[in-house]
This record gives C-alpha cells, structure tokens and sequence, in this order.
C-alpha cells in the first residue's frame, strides 16, 4: 500500500526507505488522480512530517543524474542538465537535445547538423549564417533570402516558394531534403538482439537488455530486487523474509532450545537423538532418548576364563595374553597368543634345554664355520653378524664383503687412487707426500735449483715457479726466464723534454743536453765548431772541435776493457797525436794508450761493482807540419747492470 501511493505520486524509487507500511485505504479515500498533484503534494507533506524522514536519493541512489547535478526536494528529487540536453526518465541519464529534428525551420535554407549540447547550420554558396546562428541568408552583392517555404516538407525534392529577394533580377530554385527513417523502411541493419534509432541522415543500434525474473535494468545493467525491503514477499506472519540473488526465502521466527526441532506448524517437538544421530554412545554402551537430550547405560555380559566383553558390550572375545603382557613366558621365549589361552616357544636362534627347562642362544659361528660370512663372524643373543677387515664394507646381503672406495671420502689432499682393500695418495708435479702419506707440500723450485731457473729473481707458487723481472726498464722474454730492456726512448715512454735527447741504457734511459761553449757553434746534433780565437797561443790550446758521444757498459765487463778509439780523419803520412784525459778521471778508473802516431784508444782498466755514470773529456793534440791543433771528445759512460 506504501507502493501503490508513492508510485501514483512518483516516488517508487523511495520504497525501500519505508518504514512501515501504509494504510491500505489511503488511495481510497483520496482517489489517486494522478493528474492532479495538488492533493498529492500536500499529502507528501502531510506524510514525510507526519510518518516519515525524508531521504537524499542524491547522496543514498549512485548514478543518479548521470551528465547533469542531482538536487534532492522533499521525497523525490530533481536532475539539472546543461544547456542543449535533457533528462532521459527511462535512462537516468542527461542526453543531448537534438534541436535538428525537434525545432522546426532550424536553419532554414542550409542543413541542420547537431552537436553535443548545441547545433550548427551549414549553408549553401551564397549565403551566410544570421547572428543568432539559426537561419541562412544571402551574402550582400548576390541576394538575400528572408523567407523560404517547401511545399511537400516529406518530399525528396521540391520547388520553394514565397520568395523575397534583395536583387530580384536573379531567380533562385531551392532543393529541400527529408530525413529518410530507416527504422521505419526496415532498411538498417541491426541485430535482433537491438533496437533501431532514427537519426538525421542515418540511425544508431541501440543494444537491448532483458533482465530475468528477480532482477530490474539500472544503468545498463541487471541488479537484484530486495523483495524484503520492496516488501513484494508473500511471507507470512510467523516468518521473515531473507533476500536472495534473484528471489527471497522465508524462515521461521520461532527458535527451538537444543534437542528440540520445529515441525511444519511451527512448534517445538524433542529430537530422538538414538535414531538421528550416528552412534551417539560409545561402544559398550546402550543409547536412552530423553526429553531434550538423551543418555548411555554400560552394558553387562559374564564371560569365561581367557575371555572379556568385547568393546559394545555384545560378545565374548578372546583375552590376548601375549599382547597385554600377562603370559609367563621365559627370557629367550616367544609368546603365541591362543582362544582363551597362550603358548610359549623358543625364538629363533635359540633352542631349548630340557635340563635347565630354559631357552639358550645357538652359536651359530661354530656351528656353521666358513659358511655364514665371508670374512668375520660374530655372534649374537639369539642370532649372529658377520663383518669386514679394514678397507671393505658389508655387502647388501648381509654376508659378503666389498672393497670400499676410500677416494670417496677425499682421505687425500689432492690426488687418491683406489686399491683392493685399501687406498694410496699422489702429488700434483710441484708438490711431494709428507710423512702421514696424505698431505702434498709444494716444493720450492727456487731454493732447491742447482742451476739458475731466472735470469734476475725466481719467485716460488703452489705446485711450481715463475721468473720475475725488475719492476722498471725490462720485460719478460719469450721464454719466460730472462729480461730484456725496455727501450724507452724507441717507444716513447721516456720523460725528456723537447730540449734534450733521449739515450737508451740497460734497464732505463738518460736525458743529455749538448750545448756548445762560446766561441763555438753548433754544426750537429752532437758537435760544436770553433767560431774564432784571439790569438795563436789560444789557437793552439782550445779544441777545434766538440764532439759528444755516449756508451754503456754492463758492470761484469771484462777488465781492461778498450771503450774508444780517436784519431784524426783522413790521417796523413808524418802525423802524430798526444791523448789525454783532461777531466772526468778523478778516481783513475780509465787510461789511455797510443796505439800508433795516428790512432789512440781509451780503455777502462778497474771494475766497477755498482751500476754508475761518468762524464770524461778525451783530448787529442794533433801534429801536422808542425803544427798543433786540439781536438776533445767529451763521452758520456753508463756502467749498468748485468744483462739478464
């Protein structure tokens, strides 16, 4: 009766906010003209003060106005579109206003296109949109059209009449176009499980949904009827009613105490629990049925001797003496278990003594020599064992021995082979066993070399040896054991500047600088000319040339030891020379010798231990038609390390 009154007065989407329902002859007694609201409307105020609270559908309903603002009113609600749509009631929805098809002579003398929310005119050449935007006119300089009207508006082509031109001198025919319904033609092409919508100049399928019984479309989609809270239920007084996914139950409100059941009038009867309930006592006992609930009484039965009620009570079974421990049978004794009473017999491995009335352990080793195990055999209380010597393992069977793969447990710090009974240890190539026959020590190949592995320094690793070299001036040869100087000066990795020249020596590299004293210039890399002297007596002393030159020499050169040789070129027929070491031979560690009137050398005549630098000028006076003429050799000599 609450739904036959808000329904006649528009609030059928309110039902489930009624608390109680109304009386059945309200619509009787005001008549229910739904095309009058004044009565409802002061009935709806009569009713939401009087029986009920009014609901903000807004805030309690989601998808409410969807595409416009939901503005709640006293039991109902109001959906605000925006401008250019409208309020679908089947929907829910804010849908855009076609004004193409609903507002006749909308852009008369163009085409009518919608948008959403509005629409716009196209017109044809010539013409123009008025400023209001819903009628063609003609452009100033061709005509003006004011006014038009077709006579067959259903027509597909018709002549326009009623004309009023700007320049009367032209005549204008106009085409007018009707919208073809394909819907009603029948010649769209939707499925049949849609629905044809008529547009302007074309149609829409719209998809349809059927909802099964229980349920109602909302937005699109199938949602459950509450028929409890739309109170469409048929339940009964004594019942309530539940919904379900698609329907509704009814359950009874009356609830029965334990042990007790409802039966189809509603009232509580007592549960039989002995016939209901699977074994509702234990075994021995006997179920009684009791108003609400029920007990168990033991069972009683008399049995003999050896014998005992069985667990339910219903029988007599046979007492196992052997299981429950009551036999008295001796150690060594085995217990077999027999209706109403028991046996005992000796175990296996035993046997019985009549004498002592007892059961003794059979010594089955002497019994059976060399024919039980393999290798060892050891007895046992009631049976025997056999076993193995150092080196095997018992076999699956209990009797025979097998070689055990010692290797297996890695008894060996590196290399293990396996042998019948046992096992043996063995060395990597650089390494040797120790005393406890397992360990391998690496050997030191450097200290114990008789011979020289390395040219400079042997430096020892597990298992073997590598050579070094210094850390600076060489590389290691091909071979592995000797050095071989870096040239530095070839390769670049010297630090000289571009003022100097770079000179390679055993094991690193020197930076010379050749300048040339004054009266001298430079001719070459490596030599200075006299310019000028002031006077003969200078003439004769100063050198008439500078040349420089550098040598190197290993610390284990033989002593003595010609280094250079100087003279003059080309020599002539009645030369002679006089060499000396003016400079450079403070420790005496060079000579020199005259080898013939031309030709003189230089030799180093003390060894010298460490690798050292020395800078010594070798003058030569040469005698030549009487006279004399001085020449220096200024030489650089670098001691160095032994090759290696």
């Amino acid at each position: 009766m609450c739904r036959s009154l808000l329904a006649c007065s528009g609030f059928e989407e309110d039902l489930r906010y009624c608390d109680r329902p109304a009386p059945v002859y309200v619509c009787v007694w005001f008549g229910c003209d739904c095309n009058s609201s004044s009565w409802v409307n002061s009935f709806i105020v009569w009713l939401s003060e009087s029986l009920w609270e009014d609901v903000d559908e807004c805030q309690a309903i989601p998808g409410l106005c969807q595409g416009g603002n939901c503005v709640n009113t006293v039991g109902s609600f109001e959906c605000k579109c925006p401008a250019g749509h409208k309020f679908n009631e089947i929907t829910q929805k804010c849908e855009d206003i076609d004004e193409c098809s609903q507002i006749p002579g909308l852009c008369s003398g163009g085409q009518c296109s919608n948008t959403i929310g509005s629409y716009f005119c196209r017109c044809p050449v010539g013409f123009d949109t008025a400023l209001d935007g819903s009628r063609c006119i003609g452009i100033t300089g061709s005509f003006l059209l004011l006014w038009m009207k077709c006579n067959s508006p259903f027509a597909s082509l018709a002549l326009c009449e009623d004309f009023t031109f700007l320049d009367l001198r032209k005549i204008t025919v106009c085409f007018c176009f009707a919208d073809v319904n394909e819907c009603v033609t029948n010649t769209h092409t939707c499925q049949a499980d849609q629905r044809c919508v008529n547009t302007v100049g074309g149609f829409m399928c719209e998809r349809q949904i059927l909802c099964s019984s229980g349920y109602q479309l909302r937005n699109g989609v199938c949602e459950d009827i509450d028929e409890c809270v739309m109170r469409t239920h048929n339940c009964g007084m004594g019942s309530q009613c539940q919904n379900t996914d698609g329907s509704f139950t009814c359950n009874l409100k009356q609830r029965c105490l334990t042990g007790f059941t409802q039966d189809s009038h509603g009232n509580c009867i007592d549960i039989d629990e002995c016939s209901s309930v699977s074994e509702p006592c234990t075994t021995g006992f006997n179920c009684i049925n009791t108003v609400g609930s029920y007990t168990c009484q033991r069972k009683i039965i008399m049995c003999s001797r050896g014998y005992h009620s069985s667990p339910d009570g219903a029988r007599c079974t046979d007492v196992d003496e052997c299981q429950m421990g009551t036999h008295r049978c001796g150690e060594g004794q085995i217990c077999h278990n027999l209706p109403g009473s028991y046996r005992c017999d000796c175990q296996t491995g035993y046997q019985y003594d009549a004498v002592r009335q007892l059961c003794v352990d059979v010594n089955e080793c002497w019994r059976y020599p060399g024919r039980l195990c393999a290798q060892t055999c050891d007895n046992t209380p009631g049976s025997y064992q056999c076993s193995c010597t150092t080196g095997f393992s018992l076999a699956f069977d209990g009797k025979n021995c097998e070689d055990v793969n010692e290797c297996d447990s890695n008894p060996c710090s590196q290399e293990c082979a396996n042998i019948y009974g046992s096992y043996q240890c063995y060395c990597r190539v650089g390494y040797y066993l120790k005393e406890d026959g397992h360990t391998c020590e690496d050997i030191d190949e450097c200290s114990q070399s008789i011979g020289n592995l390395c040219a400079f320094q042997c430096v020892n690793v597990p298992g073997s040896y590598k050579c070094a070299c210094p850390p600076h001036g060489y590389s290691m040869a091909a071979n592995g054991r000797t050095c071989q100087d870096i040239d530095e000066c070839a390769i670049g990795s010297h630090n000289c500047s571009a003022s100097q020249t770079c000179f390679n020596i055993q094991g690193g590299f020197r930076c010379l600088s050749f300048a040339c004293p004054d009266n001298y210039r430079r001719v070459s890399d490596t030599r200075c000319e006299r310019v000028s002297c002031p006077n003969f007596q200078q003439c004769q002393t100063m050198p008439l040339r500078i040349t420089y030159y550098q040598l190197s020499f290993q610390t284990n050169i033989v002593i003595p030891a010609q280094i250079f040789r100087i003279g003059p070129s080309p020599a002539y027929s009645g030369d002679n020379i006089i060499i000396s070491i003016p400079r450079g031979n403070e420790e005496g560690y060079f000579s020199t010798r005259k080898l013939n009137s031309f030709t003189g050398a230089v030799y180093l005549h003390r060894q010298v231990r460490e690798p050292r630098d020395f800078l010594i000028d070798v003058e030569m006076k040469l005698l030549r038609q009487g006279t004399f003429t001085t020449f220096l050799a200024r030489i650089y000599v670098f001691i160095t390390a032994n090759s290696m």
